[in-house]
């Protein structure tokens, strides 16, 4: 519930913002197409004044007219100018009125209706100083309520005008007032209104209003504190209660302001915040419906398996939840009472094993003295042989006295190093090519610094055993037992390898073997494909390869341990995996 509104929220901001900008750009755009429309519009007003300045015929009657004193050709010059003025009127159908006024107070007039009345008090009029004063420029006069000189014509009008001359000798010979039809300025503006209460204004350098949309009764707003847009510009103002768009006619010192409330802006964004609001309403309720069904079927099951914990942290291992709720919590309380009852039996089996620990310990105690007086004795066989001088047969009791004593100390656990393993190899090494009469050479290559590598004791003899008696002593002839190591820096692996030239095995055999192994780590590791599983028990003999290697996955992972590789008739190689020390660390 509380993402939806969130998301809810952030949606009406943003749109908000969207129409805002939209609105905007739409309101920027109708700006500059009206001012566009205006500046063709008053173009063309432009040019029919200027047509009217460059009749020459029309500009030699006006000058003429005064002159002539007969009446017939008097009549004759002012019907000619008034077909000059109707061809003039007939050419655009906005035009209401044109009126021509030469400096000697002479009126012609082409109007719709009251032809010839004229208001002969014009000379007076602000607007007629404005144009003598333009000096031939147009002068645009903006909408009236009516006629400037007409006094019978009362319906709004859109008027302008400018001086005529005398294109020969350049001086003014009167003026030209025409009055047009409104409705295309009205036109105009409206198409800049982007909503009801749109109002639009056409001010002046002055800032007097030439036309507006504005309703009767409304309050014309100041354009005092406005920027004012040079031509080709649009500037647009979106900081107050109202979007602000004007621009400026490049024919005219017109600008034309746009003012939009943005409450206007906001009617559709209102519409769906109501929309919002009852989605989140009608959400609320859902959400409280499920809240109150969720904790009914999902939260009492909870708290009943919460308050069972407890107990069991208090050492009640007795209890059991019982819930009828969602498949997901029932089997959470099913596993749980099933992990109750395995740690209870797990403590009885505990306390059990605790017990015969104390009872292996009480018998091992009672028989130390056994490897003592073994050790006594084998050391009184060497002192002996030694005084006899039998060297050879010395050095095995003595080697066999070390390596006793090396496989029974198992009071420091059963962790040491390469180092100690090495010293209990060479012992066994003398054991062996003592009894085998020369007929095995060992090639031992160590790098020094790989001497405290961590190995579980009882590793490498083991592995050398298994090489003598299985691959090298059937062998009949000379045997080569090769130990070295390998870094790879790119596994991370340090190698120990063992390897002889005996009679090896054949691939099924590997298998078996490999099989033995993978057994060995409690079943983590798949066996090998082909592998054929040993039918009935295996008997247990020494400490065998599958004991050193699950010592070695116990101790480092599943990643090491032994690796082996065997061909019949080539030799058997025994590769003991473990992994390199990191720099600086000690090995054990």
């Amino acid at each position: 519930m509380t993402l939806l509104i969130l998301v809810s929220f952030l949606y009406y901001q943003k749109t908000t913002h969207i129409i805002h900008g939209k609105i905007s750009d739409l309101a920027e755009k109708n700006v500059s197409q009206t001012v566009g429309l205006f500046d063709l519009l008053l173009e063309g007003y432009d040019s029919v004044t200027k047509s009217l300045n460059s009749n020459y015929e029309l500009l030699d009657l006006l000058e003429n007219r005064d002159k002539q004193t007969e009446p017939i050709a008097s009549n004759d010059m002012e019907r000619s100018i008034t077909n000059i003025l109707g061809a003039v009127y007939f050419s655009r159908d906005d035009i209401i009125g044109i009126h021509v006024i030469t400096n000697k107070g002479k009126i012609y007039n082409y109007e719709r209706r009251f032809a010839g009345v004229a208001d002969l008090s014009y000379s007076n009029a602000d607007w007629y100083k404005k144009i003598k004063a333009a000096d031939g420029a147009m002068v645009w006069l903006g909408l009236s309520n009516g006629s400037l000189i007409n006094s019978l014509q009362k319906d709004e009008v859109f008027v302008f005008g400018r001086t005529l001359f005398d294109l020969t000798n350049y001086k003014p010979i009167g003026i030209v007032l025409i009055e047009t039809d409104p409705a295309p300025i009205m036109d105009a503006l409206s198409n800049v209104t982007i909503s009801p209460n749109s109002r639009v204004y056409i001010v002046d350098e002055e800032n007097r209003v030439i036309a507006t949309s504005q309703k009767a009764g409304e309050q014309t707003p100041s354009f005092a504190g406005l920027t004012r847009p040079v031509k080709n510009e649009t500037v647009v103002d979106n900081q107050n209660d109202q979007l602000i768009v004007s621009a400026k006619a490049s024919v005219a010192d017109w600008t034309v302001v746009g003012f939009t409330p943005k409450a206007d802006m906001s009617a559709e964004l209102d519409q769906t915040r109501l929309y919002l609001l009852a989605v989140m309403a009608a959400v609320i309720v859902l959400s409280t419906v499920l809240a109150t069904l969720i904790s009914r079927n999902f939260a009492s099951p909870l708290k009943l398996l919460i308050r069972e914990m407890k107990q069991v942290e208090m050492g009640n291992f007795r209890g059991s939840v019982n819930v009828n709720s969602f498949d997901e919590i029932n089997s959470l309380v099913a596993s749980f009472n099933r992990m109750v009852q395995r740690m209870d039996e797990l403590i009885e089996r505990t306390a059990l094993a605790s017990i015969s620990e104390k009872n292996a310990q009480l018998q091992a105690l009672q028989s130390q003295v056994n490897p003592h007086f073994l050790y006594n004795t084998l050391d009184m066989i060497y002192w002996m042989l030694d005084e006899r001088e039998n060297d050879r047969l010395g050095k095995v009791i003595l080697a066999l006295s070390h390596m006793f004593r090396y496989s029974s100390d198992w009071e420091e656990a059963s962790k040491t190093t390469l180092r100690q393993e090495l010293d209990q190899m060479r012992h066994y090494l003398t054991i062996i090519e003592s009894r085998l009469h020369g007929r095995i050479e060992a090639q031992i290559e160590f790098d020094s610094k790989w001497l405290d590598v961590a190995l579980p004791k009882m590793t490498l003899q083991p592995i050398i055993e298994n090489a003598v008696k299985s691959g090298l002593e059937p062998l009949g002839t000379l045997g080569i037992l090769k130990v070295y190591t390998y870094a790879d820096e790119v596994a991370n692996e340090l190698q120990i390898v063992i390897a002889d030239n005996g009679i090896g095995m054949d691939h099924s055999m590997l298998l078996q073997l490999r099989q033995y192994l993978a057994d060995a780590e409690y079943g983590t590791r798949t066996a090998e494909p082909g592998a054929v599983k040993p039918s009935g028990p295996r008997q247990r003999k020494g400490i065998g390869l599958p004991n050193v290697h699950r010592r070695l996955v116990l101790m480092y992972g599943e990643r090491y341990g032994l690796r082996i590789n065997s061909k019949q008739g080539e030799g058997t190689t025994v590769i003991i995996v473990v992994p390199l020390p990191e720099k600086g660390e000690d090995s054990i």
